[in-house]
């Protein structure tokens, strides 16, 4: 980071990263987020994976109740992490704050790149439903939308669709996908 000339200085916080150490970092495309008090840094995103993001928001917003709020990028605050999913959607009357509170979190989206694949697949699932978040969906390349929902404190696999191929969906309301409009 360079600012008129001159290297700008910050310095790790002492103990564990909280939220309030994400202002440090400038808004230059990548992600930063906390994981159990862990920073983690995703570099930015390609124009295929904004795409997808921004197919799927179209997806969800179009099949939305009144009420509901679906977002990309909005942080979620915990109590040790912060983490900012691809794709956000609020149950009505959410507190409406910068960083969402688990508890208005309906369903959680990830789309998967090279870059995030074990952090998709692994990570952020288990923090996601330790929450209490009931739905997480994962779409991989292809495109393939995988669906989960929560059981016990767990994600546990649903059904997996692939291109040309709809499916009728009941989280976070009953909509119809098509995922071939996604790639």
């Amino acid at each position: 980071m360079v600012s008129h000339g001159s290297p700008v200085r910050w310095s790790a916080p002492d103990g564990r990263w909280s939220r309030p150490d994400l202002h440090l970092f400038p808004p230059d495309g990548h992600r930063y987020e906390i994981l159990d008090g862990a920073l983690h840094v995703t570099p930015p995103a390609g124009p295929r994976h904004d795409a997808t993001v921004e197919a799927v928001v179209a997806t969800l917003r179009a099949a939305a109740p009144p009420g509901w709020w679906v977002c990309s990028r909005l942080g979620i605050a915990m109590p040790d992490s912060s983490l900012v999913p691809d794709v956000t959607v609020l149950r009505p009357r959410s507190s409406g704050a910068i960083w969402a509170d688990p508890r208005d979190v309906a369903l959680v989206v990830e789309v998967e790149s090279e870059e995030t694949r074990r952090y998709d697949r692994l990570l952020k699932p288990a923090v996601y439903a330790a929450e209490g978040i009931g739905g997480y969906w994962r779409v991989e390349p292809g495109p393939v939308l995988r669906v989960c929902t929560l059981a016990d404190g767990a994600y546990l696999p649903g059904r997996d669709v692939g291109a040309g191929e709809q499916a009728e969906l009941d989280v976070p309301y009953p909509m119809r996908v098509d995922v071939s409009s996604w790639s």
